[in-house]
């Protein structure tokens, strides 16, 4: 028997639950670019309310493509492009988006739906939509996913395991972060009693990739710079999306690149700056624990966790990363 959800996860439990039983439309979407929890995420929590009788729309903002590692998730063929949801749902829910932003051209269906719901553990979130589950603490959305199929009383199997445990796995680093409590492990082990291949999942998501990403990997790793003396320690490189092509790899695979360089003992913070095709830059951060890269993040207009976060920029390299050093000084200064 489960205990009684807390009174966050009840308001949602009850739309969720009211949507189901009346048979109402229900759109779900992950931020853009989708990661494993954002996706495990929006693929379980479809699957729940589909169980229980609900017309339900899963997407993601354009551009509508999923990497590898993660289109073999159980579900994910049923996704839809975000031109073809309903413009005016029953209930729209936002799985993993720190902002409105995050969800893109779908952010106007916040507004449009007749109730909006937010599930998200990002520290940035600044509170958005009808009903809100945001848990800082949480290490991964798809913690409060988790919860909320218990309060939709659906039972767990092979398939919402996977897509849970994929969404857990990734956002705890495979529960190396410093995010994982006694209770991650409870829920995974949880997840695990279903009969997932807990191995299987982990070597999709983490250790397959094609060769050429070696190619990529040698050319970022190579052109590093390790400041030791910028707030805590900085290491950072960059790369392009056209350098990915060169390699023979889609653009998302440049997501994986930091956690390489997070590696560097040195550095308490890790940076890649992610060269775009329209000339912007995507600054992924990574910290070991010293530097709350969130309060970095979100001085520089983007957010995320303490120990996670990004930002975009429109200047160019040399400028932005002047501005990140800036920030991380005056970090260390507060």
């Amino acid at each position: 028997m489960t205990a009684a959800p807390e009174a966050p996860a009840a308001a949602a439990i009850e739309v969720l639950a009211t949507a189901a039983a009346t048979g109402a439309t229900v759109v779900l979407s992950g931020h853009v670019q989708p990661d494993a929890d954002a996706l495990g995420s929006v693929l379980a929590l479809a699957e729940g309310l589909r169980r229980r009788g609900a017309q339900v729309c899963a997407t993601f903002p354009g551009p509508f493509r999923l990497p590898a590692s993660l289109s073999w998730l159980p579900g994910a063929a049923s996704l839809v492009p975000s031109t073809e949801v309903p413009a005016a749902p029953d209930v729209f829910v936002s799985l993993d988006a720190s902002s409105p932003g995050r969800l893109g051209e779908l952010a106007g269906l916040l507004d449009s739906a007749g109730t909006s719901v937010v599930i998200d553990h990002h520290a940035s979130n600044p509170g958005f939509g009808s009903v809100q589950l945001v848990v800082p603490d949480a290490p991964a959305t798809v913690v409060l996913v988790a919860e909320l199929l218990d309060g939709l009383e659906v039972e767990w199997d092979t398939q919402l395991a996977t897509c849970l445990y994929a969404g857990l796995a990734a956002d705890t680093g495979s529960f190396r972060f410093g995010n994982t409590a006694p209770g991650t492990h409870e829920l995974a082990a949880r997840l695990l009693r279903t009969g997932i291949d807990h191995a299987a999942i982990s070597q999709r998501l983490f250790d397959t990739a094609p060769f050429g990403w070696l190619r990529l990997l040698s050319l970022v790793t190579g052109r590093a710079e390790l400041e030791p003396d910028v707030g805590a320690g900085l290491v950072w490189t960059w790369a392009s999306t056209a350098e990915a092509r060169e390699c023979g790899l889609p653009g998302d695979q440049l997501e994986a690149l930091v956690d390489v360089v997070r590696a560097t003992e040195e550095a308490d913070v890790a940076c890649v700056v992610k060269g775009q095709d329209d000339g912007s830059w995507v600054v992924s951060m990574r910290s070991r624990g010293a530097t709350d890269v969130a309060g970095v993040a979100i001085a520089l207009g983007g957010g995320g966790h303490r120990a996670a976060a990004g930002y975009s920029s429109f200047a160019d390299l040399q400028t932005t990363v002047a501005r990140l050093r800036s920030e991380l000084a005056a970090g260390v200064e507060h």
